[in-house]
């Protein structure tokens, strides 16, 4: 008798801070007022430009059915994208559209992972990684990253524990919860490791854009075997209309149609056109000014935090976390959000959610939100400790 549901799912852990989220709604509608620093959304609204490509491709009935892959125009879009970005040539026919980042790792993880797999990725990292590559009966395989390496694995971390079973290996930068970077000398020896040993590397650069010191640089750089994973939910503030893509080896094309025909369809057709505005001069334009505010955000939050006991072990050079050490001021994360939340109305994520290595030590404080707001949640966080 076969036992329901699947063994797979002992494995796959509820993403806690989308619970930790609906307590704070729920507090909201009774009436207090709560300060969202735990969930990755940008407070920015979609940009005009693109909102009106969407409204004008709705009143044109343009509703139907697309390529698997995605809209031809949008597919050159993207291609033309990283040459004027990253002065990179990745013709559109390596480019897939997709119902989100999530839909990309999906693909890439459909068409590369085997029953017993492993695939080697950062812990702390973004949860859902290690859950796809689970249902799809792989193995995942933390690497414990700390300060020492910016929180971010090394070449020697891959080594360790790179054997026979091992598949691949899932990068991430800027990486969430950390906001760390990866520099071009550690990425290609990563790329150039994983290459000698026939393994495969997919990197998550979802954060691109969204970066304060230096702009990333694309591991497409490094070669055409690598498969990439991008949205449109973070740089271009896109998260409710579920687009991303993912950029594969020319071998693959084939398969990852094949995947995209049979998981979903294709991606949502609204959505497409109006990402065709999003790489415009104007969208562009508006989307720069929000990361120069997005940046006056961490420059406030994170000298802040530290005035108040935290330890920020991780330099957060992208995307819009601060991933910071609490261990000073509570042994138990987890109990430390829930409380913070419950007394004065200060949403944050505990480590929980991020892995296994030392989350009860730390909590993510996402920025997306108001500098008065984030300052209010300063003294609000100040009260709760006095």
């Amino acid at each position: 008798m076969p036992n329901f549901p699947a063994s797979r799912l002992a494995n796959i852990s509820p993403f806690h801070v989308m619970e930790l989220m609906s307590r704070a709604k729920a507090l909201e509608a009774e009436g207090h007022d709560v300060i969202h620093m735990e969930i990755g959304e940008p407070d920015f609204p979609t940009p005009a430009p693109i909102v009106a490509a969407a409204q004008a491709a709705l009143e044109s009935g343009h509703v139907f059915y697309t390529h698997a892959l995605g809209l031809p125009d949008l597919r050159q879009a993207i291609s033309d994208f990283y040459r004027t970005r990253y002065g990179i040539t990745v013709p559109a026919a390596r480019i897939a559209v997709t119902a989100g980042a999530s839909g990309a790792l999906l693909l890439a993880l459909a068409c590369l992972a085997e029953r017993d797999s492993e695939w080697l990725l950062g812990d702390p990292g973004y949860p859902c990684n290690r859950h796809f590559v689970r249902s799809f009966e792989g193995v995942p395989v933390g690497l414990a990253v700390g300060p020492r390496g910016n929180f971010q694995p090394t070449v020697d971390d891959l080594a360790a524990r790179w054997n026979e079973r091992t598949a691949g290996v899932l990068l991430a930068s800027p990486a969430n919860p950390t906001g760390t970077m990866l520099d071009d000398s550690q990425l290609a020896a990563m790329v150039e490791f994983i290459r000698k040993r026939q393994g495969q590397l997919i990197v998550d650069e979802i954060y691109h854009g969204l970066t304060y010191e230096r702009d990333a640089q694309s591991a497409l750089q490094f070669g055409d075997d690598i498969f990439v994973v991008q949205s449109f939910s973070k740089y271009f503030n896109m998260t409710g209309w579920r687009l991303g893509w993912l950029v594969f080896p020319e071998r693959f094309a084939r398969d990852i149609e094949k995947l995209a025909q049979n998981l979903f369809i294709c991606p949502s057709t609204p959505a497409q056109c109006a990402a065709l505005a999003a790489f415009i001069p104007a969208t562009i334009d508006i989307l720069e000014t929000r990361r120069s505010e997005f940046r006056r955000r961490r420059d406030f939050l994170a000298p802040a935090l530290e005035r108040l006991g935290f330890r920020l072990s991780a330099k957060p050079e992208g995307a819009f976390y601060i991933y910071a050490d609490c261990s000073e001021l509570t042994a138990d994360s987890e109990r430390f959000a829930h409380e913070l939340l419950q007394s004065v109305g200060v949403a944050v994520t505990p480590g929980l959610d991020f892995g296994t290595n030392s989350p009860q030590k730390h909590l993510r404080f996402a920025y997306t939100t108001s500098l008065d707001r984030l300052n209010d949640a300063v003294g609000r966080i100040r009260h709760f400790l006095d």
